[in-house]
């Protein structure tokens, strides 16, 4: 078949995808970095003001509060759910019967909407009938039980097990997959030369999965960054902002307060810092690839 009759075919397959995302996606990146140099409340004349927007946002704590919470998810995403979801592939990556009832156990989270899940953990949280403090109390533990979703100094991380609860799943399929596509000579000749177990794990499986690894992490700093359903749902980024997220911060200041050009500079900075952090994983990791 004629290479360039491949290649005309492939471009005008990947078109219409291209043209709806560009739509969804991009316009409206641009249409919100657009509005976020004017003083806009929706509706009526949008007055321009230049950086005003970004220079409340710096100077505003709820900002960096904001910020700092969306870094500890960032830190649990990257460091709790890719080490969970990686063990757990290299576990399960056969495929036998129970291996395949695990793997869908770890996935239903994955098919459950963002308010289900919010609304279980809550009632595992609940200071009163929640299972976690009933437990505690049962086990003797009763100096442990706390008001998980109402202190500030630790509502941020009880977030933390219900954001990597309903990730694993995507992560464990992405890794089992990869471990699937290496080739199995890669294998036969690792076993010719002696390299067993967490050799072989170490030597050849990870760094044959590594652009895999590199893909996830982009995953989870986006992902991360823009989290707000399970957040909104529990706590609506209380205590005091004390699960405040860059993401709730944009809503409740473009919706609650009517401020649609202050929120379009939130999310276009969320854009950008998302930007820093996925460029920076891939300068690191990069950097141990070729070390």
């Amino acid at each position: 078949m004629n290479a360039s009759y491949v290649r005309r075919f492939v471009v005008l397959s990947l078109t219409p995808a291209i043209l709806v995302y560009a739509l969804f996606v991009f316009v409206p990146v641009i249409w919100s970095t657009y509005y976020s140099f004017f003083d806009w409340k929706g509706i009526g004349a949008a007055k321009y003001i230049g950086l005003k927007n970004y220079v409340e946002i710096i100077h505003d704590p709820i900002f960096w509060r904001a910020m700092k919470n969306n870094l500890i998810f960032l830190v649990v995403s990257v460091f709790g759910q890719l080490p969970i979801a990686l063990v757990l592939a290299i576990l399960l990556h056969k495929s036998n019967a129970l291996q395949r009832f695990i793997r869908s156990a770890v996935f239903v989270p994955m098919v459950l909407s963002s308010v289900v899940i919010g609304m279980i953990w809550q009632y595992i949280y609940h200071p009163q009938i929640g299972i976690l403090n009933f437990l505690l109390d049962k086990l003797g533990l009763e100096s442990w039980k706390l008001q998980w979703l109402s202190d500030t100094k630790i509502a941020i991380f009880a977030l933390a097990p219900p954001l990597i609860w309903s990730f694993v799943g995507l992560y464990l399929i992405i890794f089992i997959s990869a471990f699937q596509n290496i080739p199995g000579e890669i294998h036969d000749a690792a076993q010719i030369d002696g390299a067993e177990g967490t050799r072989k794990l170490i030597s050849i499986t990870l760094p044959m999965i590594w652009t895999t690894v590199q893909i996830a992490i982009i995953l989870c700093i986006s992902g991360s960054l823009k989290s707000f359903d399970l957040v909104y749902v529990m706590t609506k980024g209380g205590p005091a902002h004390g699960t405040e997220l860059l993401a709730t911060y944009m809503y409740n200041s473009t919706f609650s307060s009517y401020r649609y050009g202050f929120g379009s500079a939130i999310s276009t900075s969320i854009v950008l810092i998302s930007l820093i952090f996925i460029g920076l994983s891939q300068w690191i990791t990069n950097g141990k690839t070729k070390a």
